[in-house]
């Protein structure tokens, strides 16, 4: 809602400046409000008294007797008729604070508040002139609708006011329509007419009522000064949700929006965008709010297609977005909505309308591409990066409305956009502009992109004309990449075309300008049809080779190749596989080997966690497992590979002496440590159990790492070990041992103080539970001191990190339906387990943030479900203590929250809830305001 510009810093009638006004500071603001408006006072010192004021009524109404509502009254209605002549900005508080005095008295204590408004300001023995008397009233009527829309009245108070204020309408509107209607009224006054008529409109007034003065705001668009006033009022008038019952009325402004088409034409012509803006604004509230209300008028169909007409006009607007024009942009959502009404009708009337309808969505395409062109090089060059990101964007919007336009024109639209593109690529008669050509191929891509094209039977005759297309610009060469990377999936049902398009994008990967589409449409294609690609599987790990060795690509861009070459190497025999792979990363293992040898410093760090990114990239795709089924349930399994040992196993067996090596040197730098770790967790998550051999010795290099320097990734590498591994008999003692290690190593770490090492305790609190989920067998050795696990874990819970106060109550969830099934969990609940119940307590009262209060639900209903005759003991004793856990809570409410919880066992919803409405008691916030989305 748009607010009187000339308030500093305030941002709705409730808006105050950022002064201290506590509770124990609102006496004195109140006693000392009237002094500080004396006419002595400056300016900024009226402005606090009028804040003042405005604070104690909308915020502490119920401190104020009944029988000074009267004197308060008054003195408000003098303060404005003195300052109708004076500051603006103390004029408009006061006004906002009588307005909110009215909204607390009415409908009751004042009845009919806006007429005796009204009254008041036209009475002639008023000191003040008459046009200063009409704006001050103006300014109060208007800002009346305002305060209320963001008053904090109660729900039910609320409803009462707004029925109040609809039946007072009937005071403002004749006020409002002489005002604007009578010649002798100043513009300053018509201006402010407008601004109340748009203030009081979002109140929802019948449409019907608005009539005179919309009919009123239409002919005051002729004048410039009230020109963005009028559409402001037009538009909040017809958007209303309400509006769309009055149809007649709705009919009666058809004609008079069609009326302004000869204005829009003239502003387009004299590049007056403002004017322009407006009209197409007046237009799309009209089209795009009551199209379905206008498309059941079926006699009046020839008028609504007028007004389709326009709008269409509005979308096609001469110039390119955002430099030369910004209003084709408001149109687009419309065409959603119409094509939504068109299509929701039932089959007969649908027909009737597509008949009429289709050819105009046709010509919208052909608009939607027009304005889609970049303009010439020339002019694009001098815009700034600011504008051509606002076109990025404005191409995307145009892109889903193409994709969503094809829902009402099928088939059709991918024939007429590929006759468009064969006529303009097989013409001889004159030369095409690289911006038609590159429009054409942008509506496909589009489209390709979200349907499914497969059936299509235009597009061999696209990947046919690709190739014959003149690329001569870095735009055009982007499309027709990111168009053969949408037409991955028809390319691997049709393989005989690949060598139509491959060339291209291998071609494409050379160039630097291209490198975003290049490699994005190799990593489809690699994906897509990778078992299609062998015969062509050597030239493309030449050309990436090529490319990555002369590092024209970011690393973003290496990464992304990387992948796709591990997709297509995924589909290779086993022999070819590893001399592919031998060929692809020897440079890069020769360069790790003199990197490892070089004392530490940033430049050579930065090449070693690039080298690690590309082989950790390349091992996530390079599978060479089948999968069962593509619908595979959450256990995946995979066929086993006959070939031998997995060529990613090989390769990291022969670097993982280097590995060490390196890390050797940068065990102290957690970026190096995460590279390295990245490569076996990825690799592990892809192979699964293919990933076997490799485990003994993972195991033990990583229990090295983490006893010389623990790091968070370490422990993320241990957890997917044990969730893949810790099942299979044969690598149940590595993991058992390296799980005792990192253990052990954690726990001496919270016994010199783990603060400083969030990122550890998350990461260790979710290997423990991933542990129990999985093998809780780990936690039946002796030399696991379960004990110091819990207590670390309830030191855990008190961390202000809210993910690791997460991963901690995960751990408990897990834990505790464990305590009949392991002897030492069993053990150490029952000794520890208060301590765990009063740690959530406090969290609950208040030293943990309201997010995780489900979290901690979790705990509670896991001690209620599996340990219920130790809670119903601990919760009584824990709650005894006054002040525990919140001042706030007295013994009544601490016994019902106890008892609450004891009886809920089953429904873990209801016990969330319980804990949601304790939290708020404790922190004393039930009932208030900022509840209200908790």
């Amino acid at each position: 809602m748009e607010r009187r510009e000339e308030q500093p810093g305030a941002a709705g009638a409730g808006a105050a400046p950022a002064l201290d006004f506590t509770v124990e500071n609102v006496e004195k603001a109140w006693h000392f409000s009237w002094q500080l408006l004396q006419p002595d006072k400056v300016p900024e010192i009226q402005y606090f008294g009028a804040s003042a004021l405005h604070i104690k009524i909308s915020r502490y109404w119920s401190d104020i007797p009944t029988d000074q509502y009267e004197s308060l009254k008054a003195q408000l209605f003098t303060q404005i008729t003195r300052f109708a002549s004076g500051s603006k900005i103390v004029l408009t508080r006061l006004c906002v604070a009588l307005a909110s005095l009215a909204l607390s008295m009415m409908p009751d204590a004042w009845p009919c508040a806006v007429a005796d408004m009204v009254r008041l300001f036209q009475a002639e023995d008023s000191p003040v002139d008459g046009q200063g008397r009409c704006l001050a009233l103006l300014e109060l009527l208007t800002v009346l609708p305002e305060e209320f829309q963001t008053s904090r009245l109660p729900q039910y108070r609320k409803g009462l006011v707004r029925t109040s204020l609809a039946v007072e309408c009937g005071a403002v509107f004749p006020l409002l329509e002489q005002l604007l209607q009578q010649p002798s009224s100043p513009s300053c006054v018509r201006q402010k007419v407008l601004k109340c008529f748009s203030s009081w409109v979002q109140l929802e007034v019948p449409l019907q009522d608005c009539e005179a003065l919309i009919q009123a705001a239409f002919a005051a668009l002729q004048d410039s000064e009230l020109f963005d006033s009028s559409v402001e009022a037009i538009v909040n008038a017809i958007s209303q949700p309400d509006a769309q019952r009055y149809v007649n009325t709705l009919l009666k402004l058809i004609p008079l929006v069609l009326g302004l088409q000869e204005q829009l034409r003239q502003a387009v012509q004299n590049g007056d965008m403002e004017t322009s803006h407006g009209i197409c604004r007046i237009a799309v509230a009209l089209g795009e709010n009551h199209s379905r209300a206008l498309l059941d008028q079926v006699e009046h169909w020839q008028s609504f297609l007028a007004l389709v007409n326009m709008i269409m006009f509005c979308t096609g607007i001469p110039g390119h977005y955002p430099v030369n024009e910004t209003t084709s942009s408001l149109t687009l959502t419309f065409w959603y909505t119409l094509q939504d009404d068109i299509l929701s009708f039932e089959a007969e009337k649908q027909a009737v309308y597509q008949q009429v309808y289709r050819p105009v969505y046709f010509q919208l395409v052909d608009v939607l591409l027009h304005k889609a062109q970049f303009p010439s090089d020339e002019e694009y060059g001098f815009w700034s990066s600011d504008e051509k990101e606002q076109f990025r964007i404005y191409r995307v919007d145009i892109s889903d409305t193409l994709m969503y336009v094809y829902e009402m024109l099928g088939a059709e639209l991918l024939s007429n956009l590929y006759d468009k593109l064969g006529r303009l690529l097989t013409s001889s008669e004159e030369p095409y502009s690289w911006q038609h050509t590159e429009a054409l191929l942008y509506g496909f891509q589009s489209i390709a992109e979200t349907i499914d094209v497969n059936y299509s039977d235009v597009v061999p005759g696209l990947i046919g004309l690709i190739p014959r297309i003149s690329i001569s610009n870095v735009q055009l060469a982007d499309t027709v990449m990111f168009t053969i990377g949408a037409l991955s999936e028809w390319l691997a049902d049709h393989p005989v075309m690949i060598n139509s398009v491959l060339p291209l994008v291998l071609h494409a990967l050379g160039n630097p300008e291209l490198s975003v589409s290049s490699v994005s449409t190799l990593k489809k294609i690699c994906r897509e049809c990778k078992y299609d690609l062998p015969p062509y599987a050597a030239n493309i790990v030449a050309v990436s080779q090529d490319v990555l060795m002369k590092q024209i690509h970011k690393t973003s861009q290496c990464m992304w190749l990387m992948q796709a070459l591990g997709f297509l190497l995924s589909a290779l025999q086993v022999e070819e596989i590893l001399k592919n792979l031998h060929s692809l990363i020897s440079p890069y293992i020769q360069q790790l080997e003199k990197l490892a040898e070089e004392i530490p410093n940033p430049s050579n760090k930065l090449a070693i966690v690039h080298i690690l990114g590309l082989l950790s990239n390349l091992f996530t795709t390079l599978d060479i497992s089948h999968h069962e089924d593509d619908h595979e349930g959450p256990e995946l399994r995979k066929l086993p590979v006959p070939q031998g040992p997995n060529p990613v196993v090989v390769v990291l067996q022969q670097v993982f002496q280097l590995i060490q090596k390196v890390l050797s040197k940068w065990l102290n730098d957690a970026q190096v440590v995460e590279a390295v770790c990245a490569i076996f967790e990825k690799s592990v998550k892809t192979l699964l159990d293919d990933f076997a051999p490799m485990v003994p010795q993972l195991c033990e290099m990583l229990g090295r790492m983490y006893s010389t320097i623990p790091q968070a990734s370490a422990l993320d590498l241990t957890r997917q070990l044990v969730h893949i591994f810790a099942h299979e008999p044969a690598h149940f003692p590595p993991i058992e041992a390296l799980f005792l290690l990192v253990t052990s190593v954690t726990l001496t770490l919270f016994q010199q103080g783990p603060r400083d090492h969030p990122d550890i305790v998350d990461s260790f609190m979710q290997l423990l539970a991933q542990a129990l989920k999985r093998k809780p067998d780990l936690f039946l050795c002796e030399r696991l001191d379960v004990k110091a696990v819990f207590q670390c874990a309830v030191l855990a819970l008190k961390f202000p990190e809210a993910p690791t106060v997460k991963a901690s109550c995960g751990f408990f969830t897990e834990l505790l339906p464990r305590c009949g099934e392991v002897e030492s969990v069993g053990k150490v609940v029952q000794e520890d387990g208060r301590m765990l119940l009063i740690a959530v307590l406090e969290a609950i009262g208040g030293q943990a943030s309201r997010s995780l209060m489900d979290c901690f639900a979790d705990i509670l209903f896991a001690l209620n479900k599996h340990c219920f005759s130790l809670l119903s003991m601990w919760i009584k004793e824990a709650l005894q203590p006054p002040g525990f856990p919140s001042a706030r809570l007295s013994p009544e409410q601490k016994d019902t929250f106890s008892q609450q919880i004891l009886r809920e066992r089953v429904n873990k919803r209801r016990v969330k809830e319980m804990v949601k409405e304790f939290t708020l008691l404790c922190r004393g916030l039930h009932g208030t305001d900022y509840t209200a989305d908790y």
